[in-house]
């Protein structure tokens, strides 16, 4: 039996990422968001338009996504409830946030250098993706309620670091979905993954087939920046 409801919202679980990027006076921002799908090597980013990472990112045109595991689980709630934007929106303050402008210190993570863009990365989560902005994407502009409210953020992952623990044996491109555990945001609640349940058969496409770009040619691009 079904029944007709109407949830505040539809977050069927989604992984969490912590986004660093750089306020204006060049300070590190960190925030987790989990609005998030990757297609090849693109990436699209869901948030509040009146947020600072969009603001940040619009204005740089970069950032890292930082992936977390349930084992920094309790670093990322520390930066629940915060916001490095001041003045405050309304919203946010009405929601209880407080300004915090040290989030890199509120979450216990430690900023390292990145090699192609300027926003740090976060060294206690296992995955790092620098990232540059392509293209902004209004939300619900043909509804005046949301006009303005949300948007969405292509970027291009220019650069994937992994911990070694993390990749398939002889695979050194290859990332072992028995040993990755994404942190997820489950309606507002955090959760892992459980077991395998089978092998998929599109396990049989070998990954290298996904890739929108040769190799040789992402490394060229590499080599031009």
């Amino acid at each position: 039996m079904h029944r007709m409801i109407d949830p505040g919202i539809l977050y069927f679980g989604t992984p969490v990422v912590l986004v660093s990027s750089l306020n204006e006076d060049g300070s590190p921002n960190l925030a987790p968001m989990s609005s998030v799908w990757w297609l090849g090597r693109r990436c699209l980013l869901g948030f509040g338009a009146r947020s600072k990472t969009p603001q940040n990112m619009i204005r740089t045109g970069e950032c890292v996504l930082n992936l977390p595991t349930p084992a920094q689980v309790s670093m990322v709630d520390r930066l629940a409830l915060t916001t490095a934007s001041n003045p405050m929106p309304e919203h946010k303050m009405q929601w209880g946030y407080r300004y915090e402008p040290d989030k890199f210190g509120t979450a216990g993570m430690t900023p390292v250098e990145s090699e192609l863009v300027r926003p740090p990365r976060a060294l206690e989560c296992p995955v790092h993706l620098e990232a540059t902005l392509r293209k902004v994407h209004p939300i619900g502009e043909e509804d005046a309620g949301l006009r303005g409210r949300l948007v969405g953020l292509e970027v291009h992952i220019e650069r994937v670091h992994v911990e070694e623990g993390l990749l398939a044996a002889g695979k050194p491109n290859h990332i072992d979905p028995d040993r990755w555990t994404p942190l997820i945001m489950n309606f507002q609640q955090f959760y892992g993954l459980g077991r395998r349940l089978q092998e998929s058969r599109l396990a049989s496409i070998a990954e290298s087939n996904y890739r929108m770009t040769p190799p040789a040619q992402a490394a060229q691009s590499d080599a031009r920046k």
